[in-house]
């Protein structure tokens, strides 16, 4: 299952229709909370996922839409007494915020919560299956984007495997060694694309924005303001529509998220309108609580 699951779309406060942000992925094996404001705990719940699916925390920073709900996600985590590590990434600049919101409350820890606090660009963590990378942006406070990449692999084909007569174990000794009696794998498969996606919250443009965005997938990016509030955006750290589309359009983003919205702006519609007026074709949402928005198939 590869989806992004929606816990809550608002800046700086929550309102009635949004909560504060919040974002699980879920990507294989992995699930990944990324900034979780202030009620995640309860949009968790709300949107059936529960602390033992998580594995990973990602805080792009410590202002408190982003980081509140540490304090009760931790807790639980440690509450269910999930099995399996869970690592916490956050910018090391924050170690204090962390170490605060992980020790709020008194709570009886079983759980091994291991912390990665980020203190730069490049990869932060590399498995068979996916790499973990961050990058600098430009935010009053250290903020950082996430991004998610699949290795390249090659997709096996029924019949080039029937006509070479491989069956069975075979197949899978194929996969494993990389040729079998004289047949390479590259004879029977294709090339298979690994999928990509990328988080980038509170910014003004930089150029991480575009280097995050590059190629990918699913792009979940900020959208505070409309283009008319250009100047309050950039002097707040902030994307507009306009400037979040134009950046997923010329990375050749497959499917872009706008969310973080400013709770001055009641109807989402002018989102949607700026982001194709700024020539972005491909797939667009304008998220909403509690959305479930699935990877796009593979290319």
């Amino acid at each position: 299952m590869r989806e992004l699951v929606v816990l809550g779309t608002a800046s700086q406060v929550p309102t009635r229709q949004r909560n504060q942000n919040g974002y699980v992925l879920r990507w294989d094996s992995e699930g990944i909370l990324f900034d979780p404001g202030e009620g995640s705990q309860r949009q968790m719940l709300c949107a059936g996922v529960s602390a033992h699916d998580l594995t990973r925390i990602c805080v792009t920073h410590f202002h408190g839409d982003h980081s509140l709900g540490l304090a009760g996600v931790i807790q639980r985590i440690n509450l269910d007494r999930v099995p399996h590590p869970v690592t916490a990434h956050y910018p090391a600049s924050g170690q204090h915020f962390f170490d605060r919101l992980r020790h709020a409350t008194a709570y009886h820890e079983t759980a091994d919560l291991r912390e990665a606090p980020v203190s730069g660009d490049g990869p932060l963590a590399a498995t068979a299956h996916l790499t973990l990378s961050a990058a600098l942006l430009s935010h009053p406070v250290e903020s950082y984007g996430y991004r998610l990449d699949e290795p390249d692999g090659r997709r096996l084909l029924p019949e080039r495997l029937a006509a070479h007569g491989i069956t069975g174990p075979d197949i899978g000794r194929l996969q494993r060694e990389g040729s079998l009696d004289g047949v390479d794998v590259a004879e029977v498969s294709e090339a298979r694309p690994g999928q990509s996606f990328a988080f980038i919250m509170d910014t003004r443009l930089c150029p991480a924005v575009p280097a995050l965005a590059e190629g990918c997938d699913l792009l979940v990016i900020e959208s505070t303001f409309l283009d008319e509030d250009l100047a309050l955006a950039t002097d707040y750290g902030h994307l507009t529509a306009g400037q979040a589309a134009t950046v997923a359009r010329d990375a050749g983003v497959r499917h872009l998220v706008l969310t973080h919205f400013s709770q001055r702006y009641t109807d989402p519609a002018p989102f949607a309108e700026q982001a194709r007026a700024a020539g972005f074709t491909a797939e667009l949402t304008v998220a909403e609580d509690l959305m479930r928005i699935p990877v796009p198939k593979r290319r």
